[in-house]
């Protein structure tokens, strides 16, 4: 497959207006109101379209990110774009950027209703993918027989039923929901997960449910902007050498596992998303992929300094 398709664009940084990326203040609108953002939106959603990405990835937690989204939809009409989003999470910041906290958990029947009703809403028939948002083996989903086959009768409606991960357990959560299954049917479809050069825990798990038929999205692929702005010398080191950014590197490597299906990237402004766009231009050899192995840290360790990042 072309490496441009396997891209896809990931709102989490661009629907509300702050959120834990390193190195993006200076690319997002002055002031950050409503309106510049949704323009900063569809400026990003014009150019990757335009470069032949079709896959946009949101979440009801990401501020107002389907209701840009279902209005650039709306607007441009686009062709061949597929949408996936996901519940789950409630955002509770009120578009303030000192938000003591800016979304709310919660894995219920309930909230799935209400979430998938408010995700139908504002995209549609746009809809291809309904994520469980940040399942860990913890979530009451596994016990909760009635939730599970609430989200099975999704595929009544032409919408494939996935799950993201987060934190340092995440290949278990990937294995135990894989097992899941409703009526005899495999609930989970697809699966996104965080994977980059520094957190690799998942790769393994990851494979599997590639190899089992998921669909495998990668998230955080810049460690939320870590690989870009402050990227090992390793890292940029390979980068001087593409004639590339440390950036494009680091995607490159993402692009460079055989099962990832779609490796998301969270550019907020068109200068931005060009950038990363380079790692299509990227081919990195064994040698390189060698070096960049040696980056990989204890996943409890990459989820501590995760969670230590501001809001910002």
């Amino acid at each position: 497959m072309d490496a441009i398709r396997r891209l896809g664009v990931g709102l989490a940084a661009l629907g509300r207006p702050a959120y834990i990326n390193v190195g993006s203040a200076g690319e997002l609108p002055p002031g950050r109101s409503v309106e510049a953002m949704r323009e900063a939106t569809w400026s990003v959603l014009d150019s990757a379209y335009a470069a032949g990405v079709r896959w946009v990835d949101a979440a009801r937690s990401y501020g107002r990110a389907e209701e840009f989204l279902g209005g650039w939809l709306a607007a441009r009409a686009p062709e061949g774009v597929r949408v996936s989003s996901k519940w789950g999470y409630a955002y509770v910041a009120e578009w303030k950027t000192d938000a003591k906290v800016h979304e709310v958990k919660e894995h219920s029947l309930a909230r799935f209703k209400t979430q998938y009703e408010e995700t139908r809403n504002l995209l549609g028939v746009h809809l291809a993918v309904y994520q469980v948002h940040s399942l860990t083996d913890e979530s009451p989903l596994f016990q909760d027989l009635r939730l599970q086959e609430a989200l099975a009768q999704l595929a009544g409606e032409g919408v494939r039923v996935g799950f993201s991960t987060s934190g340092p357990r995440q290949a278990d959560t990937i294995r135990h929901a894989m097992g899941l299954e409703v009526a005899g049917q495999r609930l989970f479809s697809t699966v996104q997960s965080t994977w980059n050069v520094l957190e690799t825990s998942a790769g393994d798990a990851l494979r599997e449910a590639h190899e089992d038929g998921l669909h495998v999205l990668l998230k955080e692929v810049l460690a939320n902007g870590r690989l870009a702005v402050r990227p090992p010398s390793e890292v940029q080191d390979l980068a001087s050498k593409h004639h590339a950014g440390p950036d494009a590197v680091a995607l490159a490597a993402a692009l460079s596992r055989p099962w990832a299906d779609t490796v998301l990237i969270g550019a907020v402004s068109p200068p931005q998303l060009q950038a990363n766009l380079a790692a299509t231009e990227v081919r990195l050899d064994e040698g390189d992929l060698e070096e960049l192995a040696g980056l990989n840290v204890p996943a409890e360790r990459y989820w501590a300094e995760r969670s230590a990042l501001s809001w910002t």
